[in-house]
Order: C-alpha cells, then sequence, then structure tokens
C-alpha cells in the first residue's frame, strides 16, 4: 500500500546539485524517472508558505432563468453597481456559508 502520509522524511545531508550545461540538461535531470528531489534539500529548514494571490479555479456554467428572475437580478445589481453575474456569485456564496452553518 502506498504511503500517503504528507510527511516529508528529513535528509541528514542534501546531495549537491550537478552544474549543467543547458536549461535542456537540466530539464532531463529533474523529470527523470527515480529522482527524488527531496534529497538535494535540507527537508529540516523547510516552513509554510502562503500564496495569497492564488485565484480559485473556476468553471462557466450555463444557467436557465425566467426573464423575470433575471431582470430582478439585474436590477439589484444595477442598484448595488456591480455586474449582475457577480451579484449573482455573491448570493450563491453567502448561501452556500449559511447552510454549512447550520
Amino acid at each position: 500500500m502506498p504511503n500517503t502520509s504528507n510527511k516529508v522524511k528529513a535528509s541528514a545531508q542534501p546531495k549537491a546539485i550537478p552544474k549543467f550545461v543547458d536549461d535542456a540538461q537540466e530539464r532531463a535531470f529533474w523529470e527523470a524517472v527515480g529522482t527524488d528531489v527531496t534529497a538535494f534539500f535540507d527537508t529540516r529548514a523547510l516552513a509554510p508558505v502562503t500564496l495569497k494571490n492564488l485565484k480559485p479555479s473556476t468553471t462557466s456554467i450555463s444557467l436557465r432563468l425566467s426573464d423575470s428572475l433575471l431582470a430582478g437580478i439585474r436590477r439589484e445589481a444595477n442598484k448595488l453597481d456591480v455586474p449582475y453575474q457577480s451579484l449573482m456569485k455573491i448570493w450563491l456564496t453567502e448561501k452556500l456559508a449559511e447552510k454549512a452553518a447550520r
């Protein structure tokens, strides 16, 4: 059974990274089957990283709404000076958070 642990084993003494002639040689080295990149770094010195500027991935959907419902959403969005699709995302996110809180 494969190890599904997220723990990285601490390497006592990291291996030296070889000198490469060009990018192609370096790429081939790192992509080679069996190359354990953790052997080249002192894993005891790893620190958590926060990637603040990542945008969540999105998926386009097609949604059929009655004309009157869409008109109402657009009217509310116009009052709030936001795009109607953004307002729909806000409302859906709020409703989902309410459901999750119950």
